[in-house]
């Protein structure tokens, strides 16, 4: 799991918006999906947006793990495989995530991280007791995005047919959830031609499963080959399934980082890439960093990743995903949402 990749998320409080996101149903693609648009209203008149905004959960990692991150990736994991409920040192408990997407930054649909769950994707009462908080809070399930689970890609068919079958308990906490898909990775370790094979069925074998259970499985540019966007799009092809597409991230395209993890060193174009993944789209994450005097992203234009969203007939749920160290996770995620409704409302307008 890239601990980087799902920081903070971070909405913007008032401003333009006073309008709040409407609730969408499920979707088997993004084509099918024409949620109801979100309503801002401003001075001189009222504007809606072409898509719903999702409140992805790592954007409040601190908020639910508290420290338990500090030791590093290492321990993170170990803890993670054998007692994964001691990670979650932080102030709040991850069953309060619906309430607090909808009380503190108006936000009715959340997109779930399956690590905070870890050891509870066949607990049934603690399942209920989710769905029964979002239910009375009128937020929407959107879909859960899995971590940790082996490498659908890796070359080594008895792991990958383990990691397929690791990710059967969390396509089924999503379909009991009301979620329409699950997020997966597709990684492993070979050349370029090697995981794509590889990948290719075990997305293919995942994809089948989840389609059992009305549940897309949709890859995000999530590190190394995938986040090379020509490349994870000629695997989208090669398992060619309505059930199967893409989480294009706005800035999750760094292909290779040095050796301490500290920096990237070969990054693929964001545009270029958000380009030829959204053709797969079933959902979209804004991922945003740092942010300038005006409110706009530093690292990436806004305005022209949505209108590369919206040329490509996209109308579903793009998530809040702030990574920054600037901001705290509320301000990071309040500053993101402010700045998707604000551009969002320029290319309707």
């Amino acid at each position: 799991m890239n601990i980087s990749r799902r920081k903070t998320i971070k909405r913007l409080s008032s401003g333009l918006a006073a309008g709040a996101i409407l609730g969408s149903t499920s979707l088997l693609s993004c084509k099918d999906h024409k949620s109801s648009a979100v309503a801002i209203t401003n001075s001189v008149t009222e504007q809606k947006l072409f898509f719903d905004i999702s409140l992805g959960q790592w954007s409040l990692h601190k908020t639910f793990f508290g420290d338990s991150l500090k030791n590093g990736f290492g321990q993170f994991v170990h803890a993670l495989q054998n007692d994964p409920d001691s990670l979650l040192q932080g102030v709040q408990d991850p069953l309060d995530f619906p309430t607090i997407a909808k009380n503190e930054y108006g936000i009715n649909a959340v997109e779930y991280v399956n690590t905070f769950y870890y050891n509870k994707a066949r607990n049934s009462a603690y399942l209920k007791e989710l769905k029964d908080r979002c239910d009375s809070a009128g937020v929407e399930s959107v879909l859960i995005m899995c971590d940790a689970l082996g490498d659908l890609g890796d070359t080594d068919t008895t792991k990958r047919s383990q990691a397929i079958e690791n990710h059967h308990q969390w396509v089924e906490a999503a379909a009991y959830l009301g979620c329409h898909a699950i997020r997966v990775n597709a990684a492993g370790t070979g050349t370029k031609e090697e995981v794509k094979d590889a990948a290719i069925q075990g997305l293919g074998a995942l994809t089948e499963y989840g389609q059992t259970h009305g549940i897309s499985i949709i890859v995000e540019n999530h590190g190394s080959y995938s986040s090379d966007g020509s490349w994870l799009a000629s695997v989208m092809e090669g398992v060619n399934s309505p059930y199967c597409g893409t989480l294009p991230d706005f800035g999750n395209f760094c292909i290779t980082k040095s050796a301490d993890n500290s920096e990237c060193v070969e990054e693929y174009d964001r545009y270029k890439g958000m380009i030829e993944l959204m053709p797969y789209a079933k959902g979209v994450s804004a991922k945003s960093h740092e942010f300038d005097a005006a409110g706009n992203e530093v690292h990436t234009d806004f305005k022209r990743m949505l209108q590369i969203v919206q040329d490509a007939g996209y109308a579903g749920y793009i998530d809040i995903e702030y990574e920054g160290s600037d901001l705290t996770e509320s301000e990071g995620i309040k500053a993101t949402k402010k700045l998707l409704e604000k551009v969002g409302a320029e290319i309707v307008g």
